[in-house]
């Protein structure tokens, strides 16, 4: 349902609010638009204290959000004289973004500067907080430390596809992008990480760096399946690279539920804002470490209260216009989001001109 922004909405709905994107110089006004709407048509009493989820980008990839398009939010925030930073968390796999240290640095490299910079996970995703779901899948969940205290934060995401969870959202980034390193691994079926024995030079700093001495390094260097506890350090700290994800079997209708039911530990009971910018739709995630071409035209910018309700509208508005379903692959989330206890996938869509 599209309404104008003078129509009044049901009240048995969720309202999700966009704006068609005109051109790119207009997005920072309207992302600022959106989010005074959505503050002053819910009646959101904002804390003093909001921090804005994002996502840095990963280092040779250029079509993740840039800096400049979340100005207008922190100009929002500040005329408000709401304190603000960045908030993000460490990644799974190597690179540039797997430890806080180097994080920081590829975010200001990346132009993130105008306000701080917080890695909520640690150095190495060792600082975690475990929220308690009891869920189909998982009953507690290794959520970063510093999102787990945060009362309330603006949750922005970028809409594109995504190997793994088929398109990648507002579910994504609270699920993914709010679990502690662990918590990542957690998210994907077989969750004991797997040592390749010809790459490990044995240096012993995995067992080391081990918090339940999980790591055997003899003849056969292997991880002790019922030691290990899933944190993922041991990924992080190997020099060699010998450590990695055991993707084998990962993406399955189990690893959409196990990402839910995070999304839902790291949404439940937090007043949260969401905003969505679907421009740059790359068929693949942010996270991939080299250059990409959009595939589909820029669409707009979405905000709501609902991660559900707008991952929904994203995928509706979207397959609208192509006159085709987008990234329907990734569609099963949503109905088990929806079942859990996540959000709603009914929604009023309410269209600012």
């Amino acid at each position: 349902m599209c309404l104008s922004p003078s129509s009044q909405a049901g009240d048995s709905l969720i309202n999700v609010y966009f704006k068609q994107i005109t051109t790119k110089e207009k997005i920072q006004a309207d992302a600022k638009e959106l989010l005074r709407t959505v503050v002053e048509r819910e009646g959101i009493l904002l804390e003093k204290k909001v921090p804005i989820k994002v996502h840095f980008g990963e280092e040779k990839n250029i079509t993740y959000i840039g800096p400049s398009y979340y100005d207008g939010i922190i100009d929002y925030l500040k005329e408000n004289e709401i304190e603000s930073c960045f908030i993000e968390t460490n990644v799974l796999y190597r690179g540039e973004r797997n430890t806080r240290r180097k994080h920081i640095l590829l975010a200001y490299r990346h132009g993130f500067t105008k306000i701080p910079v917080i890695i909520a996970d640690g150095e190495i995703g060792e600082e975690y907080t475990n929220v308690e779901i009891n869920k189909k899948n998982i009953s507690s969940c290794k959520i970063a430390q510093k999102i787990a205290e945060q009362k309330q934060m603006i949750v922005v995401s970028h809409f594109k596809g995504h190997i793994g969870a088929g398109f990648g959202g507002a579910i994504k980034q609270l699920g993914m992008g709010c679990a502690a390193r662990g918590g990542k691994l957690e998210q994907h079926t077989n969750t004991i990480p797997i040592i390749n024995p010809i790459e490990c030079n044995k240096c012993n700093r995995c067992k080391k760096q081990c918090p339940v001495d999980a790591l055997k390094i003899g003849l056969l260097p292997r991880i002790d399946k019922k030691k290990c506890i899933g944190c993922a350090s041991c990924i992080s700290i190997c020099p060699q690279g010998a450590i990695k994800i055991n993707w084998l079997g990962s993406i399955s209708k189990n690893f959409y539920e196990r990402m839910a039911e995070y999304a839902y530990a790291a949404h439940n009971g937090k007043k949260n804002i969401y905003l969505t910018f679907a421009f740059n739709i790359t068929r693949n995630c942010d996270c991939e470490g080299h250059k990409m071409k959009p595939f589909l035209k820029d669409l707009g910018i979405f905000a709501s209260t609902d991660p559900v309700a707008i991952d929904m509208a994203c995928l509706d508005k979207l397959s609208e216009r192509e006159k085709r379903k987008i990234f329907n692959r990734g569609r099963y989330i949503l109905d088990y989001a929806q079942e859990i206890g996540l959000g709603e996938k009914e929604y009023n869509l309410i269209e600012i001109l």
